[in-house]
């Protein structure tokens, strides 16, 4: 029997509700064994780090221990929102004149150079703090699921075969590559099992993080990277610490939105927010779609030349999320007209990524990302080991003035940024949508979609977005936007592309859990990706 193209149909989703927890990721596989952690007596940082796990074994392409972590977590006891930082840095051997010797004028993002791209993964770390500081079950119970899953075998899902095997011919640099079978990539309805990579996480569970920062796991990545011009070294995951950091915050018409500070870009979601606060034509729908367009423009050109390491460079926070700033900024939209003049910086837009959102029965939250960056990351998949190596260090800037500049010992600036809302110190939302510089964009719309139209999480998420291509000057809208609204944004400047929902996870894909009166949780999950929300 033939199986179905993603852009065959689209079937209705309808909202997950539950009282003791539901935990939203992008495969049901993760989900389900996140929902089985918190029924065993696991909290919402359990489940997520457990999830996480399970998606490094079921949607590789997008997430692994290869990969960083960011993560928010809301603690009823105390009523206030953490935030980590599991990010790495640049090698402390690295050299920026080394891109000039090989005639190099940007950082490779894949083949014969993209060690150079490949920053120490921060993940495995990120989910040992995580779950030593926030959890009641250790590693060792949270990665079985992954562990016998890696082991025994999974059917491939439909979105995630497709973006396999766009990544098919970037894998081919390895020999004998873990994620290929026969130098191809599984497909949809395949059965695919990872032995390799269940040893690693094996090793993880019985040893805890030292397995992976010391010893044979880093040898094995440094000599690897090394044949592809990386300078990672065993000293560099040695050293490698997860940071626990303030999280920032900015308040969109009563509710106080939490984002990660920099290095992430979580920064350019509260500046579109703050900026787009000040609209308020709300019955048209070409109006809304034009400043937000424009916000998200502006946030931009501030984020792309201000997020940096908050240890190399002070970022500006105050300055870019006062109030008086959005108004100012805001000010500098004309209704009737787009500008292409907001844009600074010089980033490649295409990301994978996958999130996950569980609250608890407690009420406890954890908005958690994990991600490679691009498809496979470097495409170096380290052999015998089944670790996909991100290649998040891509986002440096080899501008000598930029803050943002490739430096030994630097975290780059980083996409992954999950999100939560609180109203009165209350938890309202964890949610968050992955998909490289579509985050920012990704977060004010479902966030105006559900503050100032009153979706459901479900609805905000299926709702029509767009996404603001930066460096092609460009706006993408998805097919499901009307005619009349697309040609009358092409009427004011906007240069329109049309795409499905679907195509190479342009519009990205979210996972939204609010917890509604009488604390019943109502969850949501992509329809865009093959996740899903469960609840019990």
């Amino acid at each position: 029997m033939e199986m179905f193209s993603i852009n065959e149909y689209t079937s209705r989703r309808s909202d997950v509700l539950g009282l003791n927890g539901i935990v939203a990721t992008s495969n049901p596989l993760a989900a389900n064994a996140g929902l089985d952690i918190l029924k065993k007596g696991g909290n919402c940082v359990d489940a997520a780090v457990c999830a996480a796990s399970v998606l490094n074994v079921v949607e590789p392409m997008s997430t692994g221990i290869g990969g960083d972590v960011f993560a928010l977590i809301y603690d009823k006891s105390s009523s206030s929102v953490k935030a980590l930082n599991g990010s790495g840095r640049s090698g402390r051997n690295s050299t920026i004149e080394d891109f000039a010797k090989f005639g190099l004028d940007h950082i490779p993002l894949q083949g014969e150079f993209s060690g150079m791209s490949v920053s120490v993964p921060g993940a495995v770390d990120a989910w040992q703090e995580l779950v030593d500081k926030f959890g009641k079950f250790s590693l060792d119970t949270v990665l079985l699921p992954a562990i016998d899953i890696a082991n025994k075998g999974f059917g491939v899902s439909e979105i995630t075969a497709h973006l396999w095997k766009i990544s098919e011919n970037k894998l081919s640099i390895n020999n004998n590559c873990d994620f290929l079978v026969s130098n191809k990539s599984p497909k949809f309805g395949d059965k695919f099992s990872n032995p390799n990579l269940a040893n690693i996480l094996k090793g993880i569970s019985d040893n805890g993080k030292s397995y992976f920062y010391q010893g044979e796991v880093p040898n094995k990545i440094s000599d690897y990277i090394k044949q592809f011009h990386g300078w990672l070294s065993e000293e560099d995951f040695l050293n490698h610490e997860s940071e626990w950091v303030e999280p920032i915050t900015s308040n969109y018409r009563g509710y106080d939105v939490w984002e990660c500070p920099p290095n992430g870009q979580g920064i350019a979601a509260l500046i579109a927010l703050n900026i787009f606060e000040n609209f308020d034509q709300f019955d048209s729908e070409l109006m809304k779609v034009h400043y937000q367009i424009e916000s998200m423009k502006i946030a931009f050109r501030d984020a792309l030349w201000y997020v940096a390491d908050p240890d190399k460079f002070k970022v500006p926070i105050d300055h870019l999320l006062s109030k008086e700033y959005a108004k100012k900024r805001f000010n500098e939209i004309n209704s009737s007209k787009s500008n292409y003049g907001y844009r600074k910086g010089n980033f490649k837009q295409q990301g994978d990524t996958v999130y996950i959102s569980v609250i608890d029965g407690e009420g406890n939250a954890c908005s958690l990302i994990n991600s490679l960056y691009q498809g496979f990351g470097a495409g170096l998949v380290v052999p015998e080991t089944g670790i996909a190596l991100q290649n998040r260090g891509a986002l440096f800037s080899l501008n000598q003035d930029h803050p943002n500049i490739f430096e030994p010992l630097k975290r780059p600036f980083n996409t992954i940024i999950p999100a939560m809302i609180t109203k009165e110190s209350k938890l309202v939302s964890s949610m968050g949508v992955m998909g490289g510089f579509q985050q920012p964009q990704g977060h004010m719309q479902v966030i105006s979609n559900m503050v100032d139209y009153d979706m459901s999480p479900q609805s905000a998420l299926d709702n029509k977005r767009f996404s603001v291509s930066i460096e092609e000057d460009l706006v993408y809208l998805e097919n499901s936007f009307p005619n009349e609204v697309i040609q009358e944004l092409r009427g004011r400047g906007h240069n329109v592309d049309i795409k499905s929902g679907y195509e190479r996870g342009l519009f990205g894909g979210g996972q939204i859990i609010n917890n509604y009166k009488n604390n019943v949780l109502i969850g949501g999950s992509d329809s865009r990706k093959d996740g899903q929300a469960v609840s019990y």
